[in-house]
């Protein structure tokens, strides 16, 4: 065998190397297109979510975009002007092994808030829905919304729920960017105990029945819902009528399966216990006294389950930094309980500093959350108030405009009272402004346009925000 000469090694050298660089270039080319095409032959998993930011300034809030639970359809869309069944049972949502993530801000922002409870259109309209919260909440520039969830109408058969008008609701929330609240009330007869009467409102014999239906609100809006009121006016026997009759001990065991099921599916929702009604009637029956309630249940240990104590206060016929002692009179008024026998409940201001003093005086800490207040009028309205809202005709529009911004700078000064939602927006429209339904003298829409409270509040908001750097 012929000797290799130096010239040919050389040759021989180059050649192997330019294979070695062709083969490695033709390696990686080959591993980077199988990559790619397996990357685009899958479609991502989970679940989109999309960061909302409407155009007031509020907050992005994550919101999800795909169906909301895992074996439930997503909703129809509604027709324009298509008038829905009341009652469209639906299977109830799946939980899906990972929960859903907490939405942190609402109960970590001890910040005053305002906001405001708006009626989904009676016919389920999507359109007419959106314009109620667009003018009602995103146009006066409020933080939340409060609805009131009736557990009896979407829960006419254990298991089986009827999400249309929820689905409504969340849509046009989402729309807007607010922060909701939910007020969930009203066993479906099912669910009551044996033998009460039915046709009056009351609690569940199993208070695991309740639980288990906010389960079910949390499940199929997850992130979506960001306090929970439990119950209301549950020291009136209209409220709660129940075979053991009014009982703050049997609330306060509700309010604290109720807190433990929350915050087991998101810790980050408010928590807030059922406002009381203010009432100087006091027989056990009929009613217990808000004030003595308050204490019953602080006894119990109710501080210990919630996040914040619900009052309520509808202002009657008294300013809202009147205090029921202080002597004030108006000679003018038809409606004469305030003026004629003095009591904290006929006042916004000493029913409010009541609730504090006896949480302080408890040792918490724990907040007001101010769940419905507002000032009626019945100025522009034809025909005479219900009986027992007498009170109403004694306030003039312009009083209503004073009143509500007053009250808010009270609450906000306050340092004791987190959230409060005015009553109401719309209520008047939908029920024809008829004026013997005592919601409609507090709605901020009249019968022929928006009452002069709208502006003064409005205002009154922006400036706060502007002022304490708060967004939404």
């Amino acid at each position: 065998m012929a000797a290799i000469t130096p010239q040919e090694y050389a040759r021989a050298r180059r050649r192997m190397r330019g294979f070695l660089l062709v083969w490695i270039f033709l390696t990686l080319f080959i591993g980077f297109a199988t990559f790619m095409a397996i990357y685009f032959s899958y479609p991502l998993s989970g679940n989109a979510v999309e960061a909302i930011t409407p155009d007031s300034g509020a907050p992005s809030i994550a919101l999800q975009t795909t169906p909301l639970a895992t074996n439930t359809p997503s909703p129809t869309p509604l027709a324009t002007n298509t008038l829905l069944p009341t009652n469209m049972p639906t299977e109830a949502s799946t939980p899906t092994d990972t929960p859903p993530p907490p939405t942190t801000l609402p109960v970590e922002d001890k910040r005053f808030q305002v906001g405001i409870q708006i009626a989904v259109s009676p016919d389920l309209n999507q359109d007419y829905t959106d314009g109620y919260y667009d003018q009602g909440a995103k146009g006066l520039g409020l933080s939340w919304v409060k609805h009131q969830v009736r557990w009896e109408n979407l829960e006419p058969e254990k298991g089986q729920y009827d999400w249309s008008s929820l689905d409504v609701v969340m849509k046009s929330a989402q729309k807007v960017g607010v922060k909701m609240m939910f007020s969930v009330v009203t066993a479906p007869e099912w669910a009551r105990e044996t033998g009460v009467n039915t046709e009056r409102h009351g609690p569940p014999a199993n208070n695991a029945d309740y639980t288990a239906f906010l389960t079910a609100i949390l499940t199929r809006y997850p992130g979506q819902v960001h306090a929970i009121e439990v119950w209301n006016e549950m020291n009136l026997d209209r409220e709660w009528t129940s075979a053991s009759g009014l009982s703050a001990t049997k609330y306060t065991a509700l309010l604290k399966t109720s807190f433990e099921a929350i915050k087991a599916i998101d810790p980050g929702v408010i928590v807030i216990s059922g406002a009381l009604s203010p009432t100087g009637f006091d027989d056990n029956v009929g009613a217990i006294a808000d004030f003595r309630y308050a204490d019953l249940m602080i006894s119990a240990g109710a501080l210990n389950y919630m996040d914040c104590f619900g009052a309520h206060h509808n202002g009657i016929n008294m300013p809202p930094l009147k205090r029921y002692n202080e002597g004030y009179n108006d000679p003018s008024a038809v409606f004469r309980g305030p003026f004629d026998n003095p009591h904290p409940s006929w006042s916004f201001r000493s029913t409010l500093e009541g609730y504090a003093q006896r949480i302080t005086g408890a040792g918490s800490n724990i907040k007001l959350c101010v769940t419905e207040f507002g000032w009626s009028s019945m100025e522009d309205l034809d025909g005479a108030p219900r009986t027992g809202f007498e009170f109403a005709q004694d306030n003039t529009l312009l009083e209503q405009a004073e009143f509500i911004p007053e009250a808010m700078g009270f609450m906000e000064q306050s340092q004791f009272v987190w959230l409060a939602f005015i009553w109401n927006f719309n209520y008047a429209p939908l029920s024809g402004f008829d004026p013997k339904n005592d919601n409609v003298p507090y709605s901020l829409v009249g019968p022929k346009n928006l009452r002069p409270a709208y502006g003064n509040i409005r205002d009154w908001y922006a400036e706060y925000k502007t002022r304490v750097g708060l967004e939404g």
